[in-house]
């Protein structure tokens, strides 16, 4: 068999979300490797960190880190009734048929699973509300919402939203649902009871049960195929029969048809089937013949019993003749390693499971010669790159009545949980231990850490989903495109706000100083122009465009501006007005007058900037 093998970037990134999953509980290891490596190399990249184990030490050091990080990976892209022509045909097809199907006494259980900061949730409750009607929907109906972004459900909870997230209802569903508080709106309160949010990872905690509609909509194309699966098996078994899952756009079911039947495809909607949630994998029963004496039919139905309770029990079991043979194997054990009826009758040392995960002929022949079971413990199984499952094997020899050998039965045992538990504590105890001795000096509590449990899923057929990974990719980039683009949209709004003041702020001061009469000169701390009013020009001909960013003291006109330096030096210096002096000049038709000049500091938070000079042509009687 070949296996792949990772190079240090992918080993980098496996030991990288093993860190992450140990340290906060967040476990991205189900994943899709692709869009998951593209968002961290993302936020490496705004954090300098140049490899992984450079960020991984960043994350030991700065706990404010994380918080960074979970915000890239986990991209809350939602809305009220996004998808609107979805949600057209959630409540126009659906929503009658499932309300019809209950009985109007029992309570109407529904699950928005990923539901990011509340929208989701808020908008089954306004469509079972119009549905059913408010007070009857707030009587009936229990919305459950869930995510693993703390940030999303705090937002959710407090059910505020701004007008802009509001856009898409219609002005009617606003009035009704929404009140105003603020610049925000509100969802409202007695609605509000009855949906509860709550912090959930379906791919490793129970799912919520006995559910008549679940909304998971755009979340599952993140994972993996494997992931996929599991988290499917799950929502299977929170549905009630009858009970409609509603998936994203870019999600389906391909290979589901024995357990889902498709409401609508082009809208994601699905149905369970009746029937209780079996394994994929279940041999055919034992058929019992009409024909034949009663004793016959007895023994019959007592090896059909043992046969099905063989077949159904919760491990793994692989039976061998005294030759070798394979001549039994029940579901688990094809579900778990993936043997099929065809290597019934094989030998058992053709099978890879006869050497992987571990040497299982020598025990087999040493079970045989000591005549006794043989027990092997915590055997280690690589089940995917950087998870591992650990297996308790028994190997229990079989004898016929005349004392020979008649076969072998092998166990094999999910103890994977057991021995993560043994880790865990073996590992947390060393913890407390050194952080014990370390801490002693100043007497301070020691802090444990949660044991996370979690029982493992038996792997189920994978189909071809390349052309689905690929969409879903796509639906990705697109989800990654709409947050920058909302969040250029929001700078850009910012920005014309305010460029609009500056503009403002801009035609004011330059009606003032249009409006003065006398001549007025702004000077920068370099002497040069920078605003030259209208009756500068109308007293000296000059016009402001010609003189902007000029050096006064260089400029040719009627002034004599070396007569002005020096109460200009000494405005400048002592930060205090200087003048009026009088100086003579000519002005713009050529006519001399005497023009009274005064300089004022140009002052900005205390500091001297520049110099504002006055020029007025002064009359004598």
């Amino acid at each position: 068999m070949n296996e792949h093998v990772p190079d240090d970037t992918d080993r980098g990134l496996e030991d990288l979300l093993v860190f992450i999953r140990d340290a906060r509980g967040f476990d991205f290891t189900g994943y899709k490797r692709s869009s998951l490596a593209r968002r961290i190399r993302k936020r490496m990249h705004e954090a300098g960190s140049a490899d992984y184990v450079d960020y991984r030490d960043r994350l030991e050091s700065s706990a404010e880190e994380f918080g960074h990080l979970f915000n890239t990976i986990l991209i809350n892209v939602t809305g009220f009734f996004r998808d609107a022509e979805t949600w057209s045909f959630l409540q126009r097809e659906v929503m009658p048929e499932l309300l019809a199907d209950i009985n109007p006494e029992r309570e109407i259980r529904v699950w928005s699973a990923g539901c990011a900061s509340g929208e989701e949730a808020y908008s089954l409750a306004i469509a079972f509300s119009e549905a059913l009607g408010i007070e009857e929907c707030a009587k009936r109906v229990k919305i459950y919402g869930t995510d693993v972004d703390d940030d999303a459900l705090r937002d959710a909870r407090v059910g505020l939203y701004s007008a802009k997230a509001l856009e898409a209802l219609p002005a009617e569903l606003r009035g009704k649902y929404f009140e105003q508080n603020g610049t925000q709106f509100a969802f409202r309160p007695d609605l509000r009871r009855r949906v509860i949010f709550g912090r959930h990872d379906i791919t490793r905690d129970a799912p919520i049960s006995r559910l008549h509609l679940l909304v998971c909509r755009n979340t599952l194309m993140y994972f993996n195929v494997e992931t996929q699966s599991q988290v499917i098996d799950r929502f299977h078994f929170a549905l009630r029969e009858g009970g409609y899952l509603f998936l994203g756009k870019a999600e389906m079911l391909l290979s589901d048809g024995d357990r889902f039947e498709v409401v609508s495809m082009r809208q994601r909607i699905f149905r369970r089937r009746p029937g209780p949630a079996l394994p994929r994998y279940q041999s055919a029963p034992i058929r019992l013949d009409a024909v034949g004496t009663p004793e016959m039919r007895e023994v019959g139905r007592r090896r059909q019993l043992r046969d099905l309770a063989l077949e159904a029990a919760p491990y793994a079991a692989i039976g061998l003749d005294a030759d070798g043979d394979v001549v039994l194997i029940n579901a688990q054990m094809r579900n778990m390693f993936g043997i099929t009826a065809r290597d019934i009758g094989r030998q058992f040392h053709d099978l890879e499971i006869s050497y992987r995960p571990v040497e299982l002929r020598s025990l087999i022949e040493r079970a045989t010669a000591e005549h006794r079971a043989v027990r092997v413990n915590a055997v280690e199984r690589q089940v995917s790159p950087g998870e591992a499952q650990y297996l308790d094997i028994t190997i229990q020899p079989l004898w016929a009545s005349d004392g020979l050998s008649a076969g072998v039965v092998m166990v094999f045992t999910d103890a994977t949980l057991t021995t993560r538990l043994q880790l865990e504590v073996k590992r947390n105890r060393e913890e407390l231990d050194t952080a014990h001795e370390e801490l002693q000096s100043t007497n301070e509590e020691l802090e444990t850490t949660n044991e996370e449990l979690q029982s493992s899923i038996e792997e189920l057929e994978t189909t071809n989903e390349e052309l689905q990974s690929t969409n879903e990719e796509l639906e990705t980039t697109n989800e990654e495109l709409q947050s920058g683009n909302e969040e250029l949209e929001t700078m850009n709004e910012e920005m014309r706000i305010r460029t609009a003041e500056l503009d403002e702020a801009r035609t004011f001061l330059e009606g003032v100083l249009s409006s003065v009469a006398a001549g007025v000169v702004v000077l920068d701390a370099d002497l040069r122009v920078r605003s030259w009013n209208k009756g500068a020009e109308e007293l000296w001909g000059l016009r402001a465009e010609e003189v902007g960013i000029q050096p006064f003291f260089q400029l040719d006109f009627g002034l004599p501006t070396d007569g002005v330096r020096g109460i200009v030096n000494e405005c400048l210096a002592s930060s205090r007005r200087t003048g009026p002096i009088q100086v003579a000049a000519i002005n713009r038709i050529g006519r001399t007058i005497t023009c009274a000049v005064t300089c004022s500091p140009l002052k900005r938070n205390g500091d001297g900037e520049g110099a504002v000079l006055l020029m007025e042509e002064v009359y004598r009687d």
